[in-house]
């Protein structure tokens, strides 16, 4: 538990000053609070020895209240702001590091992994600095004071209260190690719940066509039960631990009454130090009938540290590591030398022995089935994956030897995934560069056959698309993010699939759009249509991870390979069952 825990000290770190000064006022706090009682003593010892002046007790009771009112304000301030600060630079830290992560990281936790651990775990861990921080300060200063001004009243029935010490040290101590694992199993499931939820809604439209709301919601309730016991669990273990510690107070209570009314009888205590020592044990024991809930907060709070640092850890899947010879504007001369790729060890070659060159200029189509490795080509280009040196090279130079900010920027890639934020559409457009004027987006979108879409919107540019774009269609949404790659005039624009959901008089407009704007400029595009490849200098045609075809339109037509077959396919029409199957799996 301190392992993790400890670790959060480069964060808490940062605001020490203001931590320190928090928990110093604390100790002031608490001692203000412990002269209550000893002024009570002297006032009651003065009413029992018959003396009327109690004035003096009166006022110190008052002032120090009145201290304690005002420190307790201030230092409960500093060390709550230390929480917040804290908990915004750990998100700030955590989002930071998922940007930079890649497809390997995506595939093994879940986004909704990661916003549980965004939102829920950085809450617990502000709540542990803001709150269990403070009753931990307040436990430890109560205990210092509290046997202090005992062992001032009375020594020996202070150590008689002693011997139980050792028995909560232990119990607390068994207490949060199941403790610890209860919590990390709440947060586990936690996780999954928020993953399951998130997955849900992402893929709303399927359930509902599909009619399975039932099972889905049967299968969610399996997913919150399971959550459910975990949480149960843990508020089992805390339970035990809030009831054991009320026996401990009792058992004080019962000592004092007994040892220390005979004290009193005896005259060896005057009364007044009786009913001090008395509200010393309750400060001692007070915060130790809420151990149980700082145990549940700390170990909650160390899961939470595991689960963050557990991504915070991790080095980003592709190394930023310019050499800093490459030219600072990409020209458009492409190499693709003896490539080969894997995604895991026990799985096949995703790419293999790939030799291409494309010079500047030159526009390229890549066609193949589904799963033949077309994307897994491109990605290699701006290093979405982790591409293998001395494999891909731009301009004479290895793709790892270029800043990833000037390879992403200078070559374009539109996904086949048409991505929309749930922000202005102009936003969507200009994302990688706000203050592009409006004359440039709506050249951009005219290109993309878009202009007239969103003139019948009433806000236009303005008009939110909601949450991956869910109020436009799917060709909107694809023309969309044509014109978003477009308008960054990129030296090399690669373009994923990206004309599957357009209509075919819509293609070949932005074909002629692209072949103006794109004079001079390398253009890569994948698609399955013949009538979007033919229009290329050249076509590659990729089967199982290698090139099997490259060459014009023409040139492929007669070597009656798989372009060709694809044609005469597309040519005559085919049923559908038929198309799929043709793309659906490698040879």
């Amino acid at each position: 538990m301190l392992k993790s825990l400890y670790r959060l000290r480069a964060f808490v770190g940062r605001y020490k000053f203001r931590l320190t000064v928090g928990i110093v006022a604390f100790g002031f706090a608490r001692f203000f609070e412990a002269l209550v009682p000893f002024f009570l003593a002297i006032g009651i010892d003065r009413i029992a020895a018959g003396e009327s002046d109690v004035m003096m007790p009166v006022i110190g009771i008052g002032a120090t209240v009145i201290a304690r009112y005002v420190i307790v304000t201030f230092a409960r301030y500093n060390v709550r702001r230390v929480g917040l600060l804290v908990a915004f630079d750990l998100r700030q830290a955590l989002y930071g590091a998922l940007q930079f992560q890649g497809a390997k990281f995506f595939s093994k936790y879940t986004i909704g992994d990661m916003m549980t651990r965004a939102v829920a775990d950085i809450s617990i861990i502000q709540r542990l600095i803001a709150m269990g921080s403070i009753l931990f300060i307040i436990l430890v200063y109560a205990t210092v004071f509290g046997f202090g001004f005992m062992l001032y009243y009375s020594p020996s029935l202070t150590l008689l209260l002693l011997p139980p010490l050792p028995f909560v040290f232990f119990y607390a101590r068994w207490s949060a190690r199941k403790m610890f694992v209860a919590s990390k199993d709440v947060q586990d499931r936690l996780s999954d719940l928020g993953a399951h939820v998130q997955e849900n809604l992402s893929g709303i439209r399927t359930i509902q066509a599909m009619v399975q709301e039932d099972n889905e919601i049967a299968r969610f309730s399996r997913t919150n039960q399971s959550y459910a016991d975990a949480f149960y669990q843990q508020a089992q273990i805390n339970s035990q631990m809030m009831a054991w510690m009320p026996s401990l107070a009792a058992l004080c209570s019962i000592t004092i009454l007994g040892y220390g009314g005979f004290l009193v009888l005896d005259g060896e205590m005057q009364p007044g130090a009786f009913v001090a020592f008395f509200m010393y044990v309750n400060m001692v024991v007070q915060p130790f009938r809420v151990a149980g809930f700082i145990i549940n907060m700390f170990q909650r709070a160390a899961v939470a540290s595991d689960r963050l640092f557990e991504v915070l850890d991790l080095n980003p899947e592709i190394t930023d590591q310019p050499s800093g010879a490459t030219p600072a504007v990409i020209g458009g001369d492409i190499e693709f030398r003896e490539l080969s790729f894997r995604y895991d060890e026990d799985r096949p070659l995703a790419l293999e022995n790939i030799n291409l060159t494309i010079k500047r200029g030159e526009s390229i189509s890549i066609m193949g089935r589904i799963g033949a490795g077309k994307t897994t080509l491109l990605k290699q280009l701006v290093r979405i994956l982790d591409t293998p040196k001395g494999c891909v090279f731009v301009d004479g130079h290895d793709v790892n030897d270029y800043p990833l900010a000037q390879l992403r920027s200078q070559i374009a890639m539109v996904p086949q995934d048409p991505f929309l934020f749930g922000e202005p559409l102009k936003d969507n457009l200009t994302y990688d560069e706000p203050t592009r004027e409006i004359e440039q987006i709506w050249e951009a979108a005219n290109s993309a056959d878009l202009r007239d879409t969103i003139e019948q919107f009433p806000e236009q540019m303005d008009t939110i698309v909601g949450e991956r774009g869910v109020t436009l269609s799917g060709g909107q949404k694809q023309r969309a993010t044509l014109a978003r790659g477009f308008i960054r005039e990129a030296p090399v624009l690669v373009l994923d699939d990206c004309f599957s959901s357009v209509d075919t008089e819509t293609e070949e407009h932005i074909l002629s759009e692209l072949k103006r704007l794109r004079r001079g400029q390398t253009t890569i595009l994948v698609s399955h249509r013949v009538s979007t490849a033919r229009h290329s200098d050249r076509i590659v045609v990729i089967d199982s991870g290698k090139i099997a075809e490259v060459g014009s339109h023409d040139e492929l037509i007669a070597s009656g390979g798989f372009y060709a077959e694809l044609e005469r396919i597309q040519r005559e029409g085919a049923d559908e069952s038929d198309y799929e199957g043709f793309l659906g799996a490698p040879s």
